[in-house]
């Protein structure tokens, strides 16, 4: 019996520690799984339209910058290609009005921000995060201004491109012994010299929509002046003046030197015309030198630059932007992507691939080319005016309309029609 007694408890004992052995075991299994809760699905969803040559190796460098200090958080790049973003508005404004917006999306700052997001409510405000990150004397005030309404700033932007830029083939140019076009005049006289040897003058690729207005906004600032200019936006100079449709001749005579194929061609496919040696001049905004340099290109070796004619002393500027939505699903974690995106570390790691300068006045300290080095130095000293094509200038509705204008103008060459229609899309919009 005492045998049996003695049995008895030592299975007691050992069922007792069992239980306690896996109580043990579950609590740690159960703590383990509270932490990984912790993490797991922590993500940003990023969106953009960012997807090819400089633009992607820029924006892979900055989600590589955030991922060493946010090793919790996954990035979900949400791409959508097209240059300028003509697509990825398109995707935007269907996810925004269904309700399902992403976490961050890039926006271009002035009116397309604020005209299309913040005023119609959708957007979040971000200055306390400029409190906070101690980035109120960190841009320029005219930048700051830019993605502010109603004494709130509402985006964070990454970088400072030059719109107006001319690009040429160093190769073409000292062959023949050319200048670089400083005027409309200088422009004309070298592509004549150009096209009596047999080389397309000017690389031009009109397929996505938007780079005919591009182009023509810097001739439309180099005929008015950046005064001028302004006033378009305030009604007091009109698109069907004389001046503008002195600018419209001028940009058609400039497309009669073009490639004839560009309506088949992007931006990028007029770039490689220069690149291959078949046209001599393109002009784009200074993302162009994030793809020459992501094809190994050097500048003033293999091309050079200058601003677009009769744009000497303006800088037109297009400035891209993060900004963070009403009703987004991870906004905590985009706080925290904002707040790379604004460092001085997260600005020199995008920007030198990007082929932008930094929107940061502290910054530009990385592995910047001499071109952009050149770009920081004229953003300080020239006049600064804002692009129709990427949304600074004016409203979405007048920046579709005039998209449409444009381009009809480029195939039809009516001036006199164009003008009118660009009057009544600004009397439409601009109010």
């Amino acid at each position: 019996m005492r045998m049996k007694k003695s049995v008895f408890m030592l299975i007691t004992l050992m069922l007792v520690l069992s239980s306690l052995l896996i109580g043990c075991a579950d609590s740690e299994t159960t703590s383990k799984d509270k932490e990984d809760k912790k993490t797991d699905g922590k993500k940003v969803e990023l969106f953009s339209w960012w997807t090819r040559g400089g633009e992607a190796d820029g924006l892979n460098a900055i989600i590589d910058s955030f991922a060493k200090s946010h090793k919790d958080i996954e990035v979900v790049n949400a791409t959508v290609a097209g240059g300028a973003g003509s697509n990825a508005k398109a995707v935007l404004a269907t996810r925004m009005q269904g309700g399902d917006p992403p976490d961050l999306f890039q926006v271009h700052a002035g009116a397309e921000l604020n005209g299309s997001w913040v005023e119609s409510g959708k957007m979040e405000p971000l200055t306390d995060l400029y409190e906070e990150e101690g980035w109120m004397d960190k841009f320029p005030e005219s930048l700051i201004s830019m993605i502010s309404s109603d004494g709130e700033i509402y985006s964070v932007p990454v970088n400072i491109h030059r719109g107006n830029e001319l690009w040429y083939n160093k190769k073409l140019f000292d062959e023949n012994g050319l200048e670089v076009p400083k005027t409309f005049d200088d422009f004309f006289k070298v592509a004549d010299a150009l096209k009596k040897k047999g080389i397309t003058p000017f690389g031009f690729g009109s397929k996505e929509g938007w780079e005919s207005l591009h182009v023509f906004e810097t001739v439309l600032v180099g005929t008015l002046g950046v005064d001028n200019y302004n006033k378009l936006w305030t009604g007091e100079q009109k698109f069907d003046s004389p001046e503008v449709k002195d600018a419209l001749k001028t940009f058609l005579k400039m497309l009669s030197y073009a490639n004839e194929d560009h309506p088949a061609r992007s931006w990028q496919d007029a770039a490689t015309l220069i690149q291959e040696d078949k046209a001599a001049m393109t002009i784009m905004g200074d993302w162009l030198q994030g793809y020459y340099t992501s094809v190994g290109m050097e500048a003033n070796k293999d091309y050079g630059y200058a601003p677009s004619p009769n744009n000497g002393n303006i800088f037109m500027v297009v400035s891209d932007t993060f900004a963070l939505p009403k009703g987004a699903k991870n906004s905590d974690a985009a706080r925290e992507f904002l707040k790379v995106l604004g460092s001085v570390e997260g600005q020199d790691a995008f920007n030198p691939k990007k082929g932008s300068i930094p929107a940061r006045i502290d910054a530009g300290k990385g592995d910047y080319s001499e071109y952009l080095k050149d770009q920081m130095e004229e953003f300080k000293t020239n006049e600064l005016t804002a692009s129709i094509a990427h949304g600074s200038a004016a409203k979405e509705g007048f920046v579709t309309e005039a998209n449409k204008i444009v381009n009809t103008f480029v195939a039809q060459k009516d001036v006199d029609d164009a003008a009118k229609k660009l009057q009544e899309a600004a009397d439409n919009n601009l109010k």
